[in-house]
């Protein structure tokens, strides 16, 4: 692999810029425990500037209005991303923990071949539609709805694909015309300033349009929710954390977007081969340390097939390929940091206190004694109701239930405040479908279909979000609509 890529620079009104204060803070591997860098430590002045920077960009500049530029930059922050795909790889797996596999799905590769499709849809988008003539109160009127972008974005971002979801927010926003201040998570900083980097570097931006303020505290994510100057809250992350952007945003109605928790269902109906099911729930549970929101980290079996299938299961992941992440075979590396890791382990022990039963894993692979893994893990024999078949664990955790039907298995699948990704798998795609059209998620995977692509809206129902990322109504979340009525002769 390439060497690992650092920029320990912010990026602010066109300027690679360490932080006012002169602060650093460390970037931890989390497979190795290693400082692998720093990152400046942005704090309240460096924030403000950002958001100066950010306003005056879309007030004073042509951006939010010239479409061809627009389109221009994002074709050369593409350009310049795909020369240092291989550089990216690396810091990625460096930082994020994630098996290098992933990089050439969603940790890396897939999010920078979007977008090109973000900016041709941006460049033939029907910015203004005419309604025609009408005579309300009886006056002749022409009326034509325009849609022109929110303003300025601030965008607040996990660690968990942190690449993808950077591009994510920043992509299609700068394609709206609108100004971005982009706040990453501290644990993964150089996702945020290696685009920062190549911006400045390699991109007609102009100063301001990009704004990117790494932190080690999420006092300045709070200061973004607060200030009068941003228009928009794009975040991902916990559901916990958007109650609370959701308050700091309130005071001033900035409009909030919001991608939350998930505690997803993957349903086996009573016709579906329990081998192939097995593959997929151990892929889904592990994939990425289980640090994903749309993972399925409940699976759903048939009462009748129960015990079956969670043999099967522990003897698929009895021999599963996990550990150092820079190994190609390797599908499952380490949880972000160890406050993450006692969390994951706290509620395994829940779960098992509230009458569940751990059928594999649950605790530190004595093989891996250096990083911040858990093993993957199955838990069986709990109430529907139970924390862990309730709560977003955030680990390589598996919880099996039964049901005794259809019916019964849409039921279970949808005792959840969540509500953001599920799957159905059955020998009937007719009966899978009509099981998924009644699964109150955002997503449904059916009989082995996956539904990312930078096309498709992702977003949840219930406490797993407001409004939906990527596809064109990723795009149009960044954008207002204005009605304009003109007297007719």
């Amino acid at each position: 692999m390439a060497e690992i890529w650092l920029e320990e620079r912010m990026l602010i009104d066109g300027q690679l810029t360490p932080a006012r204060s002169g602060d650093r803070y460390d970037n931890v591997n989390p497979a190795t425990e290693q400082v692998i860098g720093r990152a400046a430590d942005g704090a309240g002045p460096d924030m403000d500037a950002a958001i100066e920077a950010a306003r005056r960009a879309f007030d004073d500049t042509p951006w939010s209005t010239d479409h061809d530029l627009r389109v221009r930059c994002i074709h050369q922050l593409h350009t310049a991303l795909t020369k240092h795909a291989d550089d990216l790889r690396t810091t990625t797996v460096a930082e994020v923990g994630c098996p290098v596999a992933l990089t050439y799905g969603p940790q890396v590769d897939a999010p920078l071949a979007g977008l090109p499709w973000v900016a041709e849809l941006a460049a033939g988008y029907q910015w203004e539609s005419d309604l025609g003539i009408a005579e309300p109160f009886g006056i002749k009127t022409r009326r034509t709805v325009r849609r022109e972008p929110v303003g300025v974005v601030g965008a607040i971002t996990p660690w968990n694909y942190p690449v993808q979801i950077n591009l994510a927010k920043m992509v299609p926003a700068l394609a709206a015309g609108n100004t971005v201040v982009l706040k990453p998570a501290p644990d993964t900083p150089y996702s945020a300033t290696l685009l920062g980097q190549l911006i400045a570097e390699h991109t007609d931006f102009p100063p301001g349009v990009v704004n990117i303020v790494t932190s080690a505290s999420h006092e300045v994510g709070q200061q973004l929710c607060e200030d009068p100057r941003i228009d928009m809250i794009s975040f991902t992350g916990s559901t916990a954390t958007g109650t609370r952007i959701m308050v700091a945003a309130a005071p001033t109605i900035k409009k909030v977007f919001l991608e939350l928790g998930g505690k997803s269902a993957l349903v086996a109906l009573d016709d579906a081969s329990i081998d192939s099911v097995v593959t997929s729930a151990a892929f889904a549970a592990t994939t990425h340390a289980g640090q994903g929101c749309a993972n399925t980290t409940r699976l759903l079996l048939p009462r009748a097939k129960y015990r079956e299938g969670v043999e099967a299961l522990v003897a698929a992941l009895k021999d599963w390929p996990y550990g150092d992440p820079t190994d190609p075979s390797v599908l499952m590396g380490p949880l972000i940091r160890e406050q993450q890791r006692q969390r994951v382990l706290g509620l395994i022990k829940k779960g098992i206190d509230e009458g569940g039963t751990v059928a594999i894993g649950g605790g530190i692979p004595a093989h891996l004694p250096t990083g911040y893994y858990v093993e993957p893990t199955v838990i069986t024999d709990v109430d529907p109701n139970s924390t862990v078949a309730q709560e977003e664990i955030f680990g390589p955790v598996l919880v099996v239930l039964p049901h005794d039907g259809d019916d019964h298995a849409v039921h279970v699948a949808n005792n959840s405040r969540y509500g953001l990704s599920g799957a159905v798998v059955s020998a009937s795609d007719e009966r899978a479908r009509a099981v998924a059209n009644r699964m109150r998620t955002g997503t449904v995977n059916v009989n082995g279909g996956v539904f990312y692509g930078v096309d498709v809206p992702f977003g949840g129902y219930k406490q797993s979000g407001l409004g939906r990322e990527m596809g064109v109504a990723g795009f149009e979340e960044y954008l207002e609509i204005k009605s304009i009525a003109e007297r007719a002769s």
